[in-house]
């Protein structure tokens, strides 16, 4: 899957230059022109040649009104982008990045945006070995979630951190690292 990559340029891959600014704000402007007309007729029962000769504040509240159902579908229009994005194996990772989001802001923003593999009856599990301490990885058969438990070079065992699971087995397996590093010998 291809990256998206900055190339030392001076400004970061997703925000826009003062004229391409200037063009989206009078391409908005201009579909949000009829939208209001469109509500402001309704509400008023004026036709929509004279709904603008009203008082300014039912005017501009007209506006207002418009660019809510506006921002209403735009947040509906970027689900369905994240799913789709997700559907073609984007990550939480990635989305979040694109968004300017944590990967679990992406993950909480979009919940389902991305499909978690199939899981099987069988929980899955591996070993990892590190400092002299073991943990096991084990994945939750219904929800993909991964937890971990382990025993350090000391003795010291505990199960997960107060029993959190993890979306991944990278992300479970950096936790029970630490936690072996914690409690080496020496």
């Amino acid at each position: 899957m291809a990256s998206i990559v900055n190339y030392g340029c001076r400004m970061p891959p997703f925000e826009i230059t003062p004229e391409e600014q200037a063009e989206l704000d009078k391409a908005l402007c201009d579909a949000l022109h009829p939208l209001a007309s469109a509500l402001r007729s309704r509400a008023t029962g004026l036709p929509e040649d004279r709904i603008w000769e009203a008082d300014p504040a039912e005017v501009t509240l007209s506006v207002l009104a418009a660019w809510k159902v506006v921002d209403a579908e735009v947040r509906r229009l970027t689900a369905i982008a994240a799913r789709t994005a997700g559907s073609y194996g984007a990550s939480y990772e990635q989305m979040g990045a694109v968004w300017g989001i944590t990967r679990q802001g992406a993950r909480k923003k979009w919940p389902e945006a991305v499909s978690r593999p199939a899981t099987t009856a069988a929980r899955t599990s591996s070993a990892l070995d590190l400092c002299g301490g073991t943990a096991e990885l084990t994945q939750e058969p219904k929800s993909g979630d991964w937890r971990w438990a382990g025993t350090g070079a000391d003795g010291t065992h505990r199960s997960g951190d107060s029993g959190r699971s993890y979306s991944t087995k990278e992300e479970a397996a950096a936790h029970a690292g630490a936690f072996l590093k914690e409690h080496a010998l020496g």
